[in-house]
């Protein structure tokens, strides 16, 4: 029984990580989630309804076939409640979004889908009328297509019109919103076709679809029998209640209710004017601004370039800071900004902010992390960003010996040929090796070691890399013998160290790469291969992590430029005699006890 207690504690382990993990996901859900979720739902709704539609492009009888599955679905308790609930939540927080935000600097896009969407209510009230409110007033919902389709193309054939204009906008507005949300997801790039031609396709084979299930209703009408199972007239009186809630009701309660919005802004803007500003400080100007602005509103206001592919919705990150003044009097990150921090692994660095959800009370300096022109396919392709980490790394630099011997009797395409060649076989050996091509420097390379491992490990890939560096340049030199007049030199340095990993360069010229002593001194090694007459040096603390016997390799003492002290050194004129060597130290020493086993007997 004693042994089951380990898995036990595994399992144990195992549910509180999953439940740190729900209850850090719950955490990170914001206003903004919650509108996105009640979207899904009505467009799940319209999704299956504009489908039925398009089903009179076969027939009209398909076309209430589905309808009865659409109808019986939808009418279910518990989801018409979650449609009619997520209706009432993402309408009210449309309104509320309106209200938060500080600036109506929007793209086209997004205008079109501000304006669309706050036509849908005014365009749907009508078509709701006809379709559900009767049945909630006076119990008049048959699930059929028939009145409404007779009603529309031949008792107010001017609702055609409305109607198609209800299905683009809808549609149009719906789609705009996937559009953001999914254009962040690494899937999108080969899904957006698909998702186009749907966005496309739909809306017309769901008019065409109308249309010609209309005719033939307006065709059934005409026989007396038919039109009586099908088609009731609604009395006048019903019908003077419905127009009056949908069109004139209705109507008002959502124009006071937009007006109320307008007239929250301008209280709260009034306000602001009022209260003390503060002071916003980029690297290239400073503003002033009234306290309770995001530092992205900030930016927005007084057109200062600033990253934001997601528009300020606390989704993408690509509007993080980083704050250099004193942070002591920042509100603390909510909880979805922490959520999208942690994403995107700038939790760890309190500097750090998301622009769209940092609202300063007192003067504050940031600089924008990341280039003001980035799009989608950086967030995509990058979930996260290296903003600076210190951490031990073994660099390695290989440098190609004679390039410029090789350019004098050669055309430029060879020489490019060449030298592309030799890069690809030291690339191919150091990822096979496990560590990562870093920077290529005309036809010199340098690979980094350690990025994700310890540093011992770090250590024996970098030394093993280095011999089958040297094993695929021999390789090379074969296949090219009658090519070339002499084979192919190379020099290798490998040294190990504290360094700074991180993107550094200009907009899109970013790349990852180390900076500090233990690059430099590689480099400086490299250089030493032709005064040593070698192909690679390595520092002797390498050697010893990677846990090479010593005296396996020459030892010496060299002069770095830029350090007091001399440095030890190993040599090595054959580089592939570094992988015996790890190979040494990884085999079992012959005569030792080795551990007791559970099959050997007692």
């Amino acid at each position: 029984m004693a042994l089951q207690a380990p898995a036990i504690v595994d399992v144990r382990t195992v549910d509180a990580i999953e439940t740190s993990r729900m209850l850090k996901w719950l955490r990170g859900i914001g206003v903004r989630q919650v509108r996105l979720a009640c979207g899904l739902v009505m467009f799940s709704y319209i999704f299956s309804h504009f489908f039925n539609h398009a089903l009179g492009n076969i027939s009209y009888d398909t076309m209430e076939a589905w309808l009865r599955f659409h109808v019986w679905w939808w009418r279910i308790p518990i989801v018409n409640f979650a449609l009619y609930s997520a209706a009432t939540i993402h309408f009210s927080l449309g309104l509320w979004a309106l209200y938060q935000r500080r600036h109506f600097r929007y793209t086209v896009i997004e205008i079109t889908q501000l304006v669309f969407g706050l036509s849908i209510p005014l365009l749907i009230a009508s078509h709701f009328g006809i379709v559900r409110l009767g049945g909630l007033l006076f119990g008049r919902d048959p699930p059929i297509y028939a009145p409404p389709l007779l009603a529309y193309w031949v008792a107010r054939p001017y609702m055609v019109g409305v109607q198609f204009l209800l299905l683009t906008v809808a549609w149009t507005h719906a789609c705009i919103g996937l559009y953001f949300w999914l254009r962040l997801k690494p899937f999108f790039k080969w899904a957006a076709p698909f998702l186009l031609a749907t966005a496309v396709l739909l809306p017309p084979s769901a008019m065409t679809g109308t249309n010609r299930g209309a005719h033939e209703v307006t065709e059934r009408a005409l026989q007396p029998q038919w039109r009586a199972e099908h088609i009731k007239t609604v009395p006048a009186p019903q019908r003077s209640v419905i127009d009056k809630v949908t069109l004139f009701y209705f109507p008002i309660f959502y124009g006071l209710a937009i007006a109320f919005v307008f007239a929250a802004r301008g209280a709260r803007a009034f306000l602001e004017e009022r209260r003390d500003s503060i002071t916003v400080s980029y690297p290239n100007r400073r503003v002033r601004v009234p306290r309770g602005l995001s530092i992205l509103e900030t930016s927005l206001r007084f057109n200062v370039p600033h990253a934001s592919v997601c528009g300020g919705r606390a989704r993408c990150s690509t509007c993080r800071v980083r704050v250099v003044s004193y942070r002591g009097a920042l509100p603390r990150p909510s909880g979805r900004e922490a959520f999208v921090l942690a994403r995107v692994g700038a939790s760890a660095n309190p500097s750090i902010r998301l622009a769209c959800q940092l609202r300063p009370q007192s003067d504050i300096a940031v600089i924008p992390v990341l280039p003001a022109n980035v799009d989608a396919d950086f967030v995509r392709n990058r979930h996260r960003v290296n903003i600076g980490e210190e951490r031990y790394v073994v660099s390695m630099f290989i440098d190609m010996r004679g390039s410029t011997k090789l350019a004098e009797a050669r055309l430029p395409f060879d020489i490019v040929f060449l030298i592309n060649r030799f890069l690809e076989a030291a690339s191919q050996a150091v990822v096979d090796a496990g560590g990562q091509p870093n920077q290529f420097v005309g036809d010199g390379l340098l690979a980094l070691f350690g990025l994700d491992v310890d540093p011992a490990t770090a250590c024996r890939q970098a030394m093993r890399a280095a011999a089958m560096v040297a094993s695929n340049i021999e390789y090379m030199n074969h296949e090219f013998a009658s090519e070339l007049q002499e084979p192919i030199q190379f020099g290798i340095g490998i040294h190990g160290g504290e360094v700074i990993i991180g993107d550094i360069g200009f907009r899109d010229h970013m790349v990852f790469t180390a900076l500090g002593d233990a690059v430099n001194v590689a480099a400086r090694l490299q250089d030493m291969t032709k005064t040593l007459n070698c192909i690679v040096v390595v520092s002797e603390d390498v050697c010893n992590n990677a846990g090479v016997a010593p005296g396996r390799l020459t030892r010496t003492d060299v002069s770095i430029r830029g350090r007091d002290q001399p440095m030890t050194v190993c040599t090595a004129a054959d580089a592939t005699l570094l992988a015996g060597l790890l190979d040494e130290q990884a085999a079992p020493v012959e005569n030792e006890p080795r551990p007791m086993s559970a099959h050997d007997p007692v």
